[in-house]
């Protein structure tokens, strides 16, 4: 992954309303996918197969309409297909955990590759983080562990799903890392249609080992549907689409939103009363990401 720091201590991020609005709405898209996986009468691992099967023609469409004249060397093309197989590996061990924990810990264990990706953001740029940065990056782990702190109950019936998560957190940071190098030289639509083509197999064929039920049953087809969709055509697709507007530090933040945006969500569907610190931890998230993002490196 080293290719991913090269010469980013000189890269300007444009930022914007728009991109930043786009990174918003992509993690709330991607915060109700534990919910439609639950939805789903397929394995788990089988609906992250649907999850990246389905959008493939629609992808493939854009990629072609968006295509530039930029070459790319056959070095990021194989990266790029490996952070695909990563994204699989992430779907695999998250849709797995959210079978044997509740939804709360399946999206705050899931993310906890943000702290992973806001560390890489420092270090990729070569320098001493600035006061702006520490103040948010202390004040986005403080949320975050707020946030844990009221929403995680660990014991032995959710340790599994709760390791099975973590674990995928981690592997969605060698999937981000690629993919937002591969932004520098691709449209987004173009990384998404590679990333969906590398991931999908590796899906299929792992729920086919674990024996999985690949097609839906009673359910019908909307649950996997949705879960294509909102996670991957919305979520995926606005949050690729940022990824070129904004440093890691920035993209690490907006990854820790998920757990507000579920707990919010908790509160009005499931009537999970929020308490004053669920609130501090929300507000604690969201201003670090405006300081993040007023103070982006030039």
């Amino acid at each position: 992954m080293a290719t991913t720091s090269a010469g980013r201590g000189n890269k300007s991020y444009a930022g914007g309303a728009w991109p930043f609005a786009a990174l918003l709405a992509g993690n709330a898209s991607l915060a109700l996918g534990p919910w439609l996986v639950r939805l789903a009468d397929t394995g788990p691992v089988a609906a992250g197969f649907w999850r990246l099967a389905l959008p493939i023609p629609l992808f493939a469409w854009l990629a072609w309409r968006e295509r530039s004249r930029a070459s790319i060397s056959p070095r990021a093309m194989w990266i790029l297909l490996a952070a695909g197989a990563f994204f699989a590996l992430d779907l695999a061990s998250w849709h797995a955990g959210i079978e044997f924990t509740k939804l709360g810990n399946a999206t705050l264990f899931g993310n906890s590759g943000s702290v992973i990706l806001m560390i890489w953001g420092i270090v990729a740029l070569r320098r001493a983080p600035s006061r702006a940065e520490t103040i948010a990056l202390a004040g986005a782990l403080a949320g975050g562990a707020v946030l844990l702190g009221r929403s995680l109950e660990v014991s032995h019936t959710t340790l599994v799903g709760d390791l099975l998560c973590v674990l995928a957190g981690a592997f969605y940071v060698l999937y981000l890392i690629p993919a937002q190098a591969a932004r520098e030289h691709m449209g987004p639509w173009s990384v998404l249609a590679l990333v969906c083509a590398s991931g999908a197999p590796v899906l299929l064929g792992l729920a086919l080992a674990m024996g999985e039920p690949i097609w839906p049953g009673a359910a019908g087809w909307w649950p996997v549907i949705a879960l294509a969709v909102m996670s991957q055509v919305v979520g995926q697709g606005l949050l690729v689409y940022a990824l070129g507007y904004f440093p890691p530090l920035v993209i690490g933040m907006a990854l820790l939103t998920q757990p507000a945006i579920a707990a919010l969500t908790g509160w009005l569907a499931f009537d999970e009363t929020l308490a004053w610190p669920d609130i501090l931890g929300m507000a604690l998230v969201a201003a670090s990401l405006v300081i993040a993002r007023a103070r982006r490196p030039a």
